[in-house]
Order: C-alpha cells, then sequence, then structure tokens
C-alpha cells in the first residue's frame, strides 16, 4: 500500500526521536542515546514480527527503516537544545509514534492471517512495547504501568480501525488517518485533562 510504507517509516523515525530524547536527564553520551533510539525505534516491530513468525525482521529485511531510525537520532542530536527548550517535545514525539505504530501493526498482523482481535493486540504491542524498552533503559518505571491513558488509547485506536474496515466501504488510506487521529486525540485530552483508567485495589 502506497500510503502504508511512508507512515512506517515516518512512525520510526519518531520514535528514534523519542528514544534519543529520553536520554536528556542522563549522564550518557550520544551513542547511549542513539542506542536507545534504535531499540525504541524497532522494538516493538520486532517483537510483534517475532511473535506472527515473520521474518525476516521488517528493519533488516528493509535498510530505510535503519536510515529512519538514524535520520531520527541525528535530529534529535543535532536539534537537542530545541527539542528541549519546547515543552511536551518528548510527549509529542512519543504520542505520534505509538499512533502511526499501532495501526500499522494491525495491518501487518491481518496481512499475516490473523483474527482481528488478535490484529489489535499485535497492533497495541508494535506501539508499546518500543516504549516499554526505552524507560526500562532509562530506569524509568514504563509508561504502560503509570496512571494514565496509554495503551489503551492504541488498543481503541486499533478496534476502530478494525470496524471502519470490517463494517464500512471506507478506502483503506482513508481509514489509517482517520484511526491515527483517533489514537493522538486520545492521548493528547488524556494529557492534557489529566485523564486515567480507575486504579486497581484489591478489596
Amino acid at each position: 500500500m502506497v500510503f502504508q510504507y511512508p507512515l512506517e517509516l515516518i512512525g520510526t523515525f519518531f520514535f528514534a526521536i523519542s528514544g534519543a530524547l529520553a536520554m536528556q536527564d542522563k549522564e550518557h553520551d550520544w551513542f547511549a542515546a542513539a542506542f536507545t533510539g534504535f531499540l525504541t525505534a524497532i522494538g516493538g516491530g520486532t517483537i510483534r514480527d517475532m511473535m506472527l513468525g515473520s521474518y525476516p525482521l521488517v528493519w533488516i529485511g528493509d535498510i530505510n527503516f535503519l536510515y529512519a531510525v538514524l535520520i531520527g537520532v541525528g535530529a534529535a542530536i543535532l536539534f537537542f537544545r530545541v527539542f528541549i527548550r519546547l515543552r511536551r517535545t518528548f510527549m509529542l514525539f512519543d504520542t505520534l509514534g505509538i499512533s502511526f505504530f499501532t495501526i500499522l501493526g494491525v495491518e501487518k498482523a491481518i496481512g499475516l492471517g490473523v483474527q482481528p482481535e488478535i490484529a489489535a493486540i499485535m497492533g497495541m504491542f508494535t506501539a508499546v512495547m518500543g516504549g516499554v524498552i526505552r524507560d526500562t533503559l532509562t530506569n524509568e518505571l514504563p509508561v504502560i504501568f503509570r496512571k494514565e491513558i496509554y495503551a489503551t488509547a492504541c488498543l481503541a485506536g486499533a478496534i476502530v480501525y478494525l470496524l471502519i474496515d470490517i463494517h464500512t466501504p471506507l478506502e483503506r488510506n482513508y481509514n489509517l488517518s482517520i484511526s491515527i487521529l483517533v489514537i493522538i486525540c486520545i492521548r493528547l485530552v488524556a494529557l492534557k485533562f489529566k485523564l486515567a483508567l480507575p486504579g486497581f485495589r484489591k478489596t
């Protein structure tokens, strides 16, 4: 699909920036930032492909994904001072990354013939596991375990995509755009108003 491929590269680019910027308050060098950006960008897709038995892994089979990572990390390093002066920059790039990766993960899973329910979970995994790896490397509590709407936004967008795909004649590129915007809107609204799911408490 013509529209899907550039979105995959853009999502990889955004997540590479997100991973590199996560090192801004750590006492590490640029190589550590680059390594974190790399694992953040390819982590979710790698785990998804391994779980689905899809080989070669997407970033190994297509060198353009490695270039997207390198450009993203380079942008984070070169424009670091610009990025850190902008409030919420890290959250913005992370939100863009998870929105693209969720829907593209669903697309990949559907293309491999799995059931829609599994495809939704694979889309969520694609989006959040890179962030889990990033937070673990930077010694932070992974964002999916914090009291905020993150993985839920991804799952909601994946479900929207599948419902539109299955029950409407809407062209797939429009479906991709709508579903990505759903995730972005849910995530940004949740951040702005500090929305969260109810806490889990034992009785």
